[in-house]
C-alpha cells in the first residue's frame, strides 16, 4: 500500500485489514450517488427506514450469533459514478429465504470510522473517503464489495476494498 498517500488523504486514521467472506441476508435496492443526491429519487433511506420498521434485524432466518448489522455495496456497474446494490442485512449461515443474499468478498480493505449521529455520521464519512480516494497516490478501490458494520447506536465502520 502506497503509506504516503494515504498519510497524506488521511481525514481521520485509517487501517487496513483482510476480511474473511462474510454471508449476509436481508433487503436490497438498486441505486447510483447521482440519485442519492436528490430526495425524491433517493432509496438508500427509505431501505433503511423499511429494515428497522418491520424490525428484520431479529426476524431474517438463519442469523448468526450476535451479528452486527450490515450495509453492503456490491454489483457495482463501473465506479463511484455507476449504479450499484446496497443491502441492508445481517449474517447469516445460509441463504434467508424471502430476501436477498450476497457474499461480501474476501480481500483487503481500508476501514474508515463513522462516529455520531447516524446517519449523518455514515454521510459525512462517506464525503471523506470519496475526497481521500481521489488523492493522487491513492490506493484503488476494487469496486466489488463495500460495507459498512454497525456497532452501536453511534458508531459504525466503512470497509473499503481495495486492490
Amino acid at each position: 500500500m502506497k503509506e504516503m498517500a494515504l498519510k497524506e488523504m488521511a481525514l481521520q486514521e485509517i487501517q487496513e485489514q483482510y476480511v474473511e467472506a462474510i454471508r449476509v441476508s436481508g433487503l436490497s435496492i438498486r441505486t447510483r450517488n447521482a440519485d442519492e443526491m436528490t430526495p425524491s429519487s433517493a432509496k438508500i433511506g427509505l431501505l433503511w427506514q423499511r429494515f428497522f420498521s418491520e424490525g428484520l434485524c431479529e426476524k431474517i432466518p438463519e442469523k448468526r450469533p450476535n451479528s452486527p448489522v450490515y450495509g453492503v455495496y456490491s454489483r457495482y456497474e463501473s465506479d463511484a459514478n455507476g449504479a450499484f446494490d446496497v443491502t441492508a442485512g445481517v449474517a447469516t449461515a445460509e441463504p434467508a429465504a424471502g430476501f436477498e443474499s450476497l457474499v461480501i468478498e474476501a480481500g483487503r480493505y481500508l476501514v474508515f470510522e463513522a462516529r455520531g449521529q447516524m446517519p449523518d455520521a455514515i454521510i459525512k464519512t462517506w464525503q471523506q473517503i470519496w475526497t481521500c480516494f481521489q488523492q493522487p497516490g491513492a490506493p484503488a478501490r476494487a469496486y466489488v464489495t463495500d460495507f459498512e458494520v454497525y456497532q452501536a447506536g453511534d458508531l459504525a465502520f466503512i470497509y473499503i476494498g481495495v486492490r
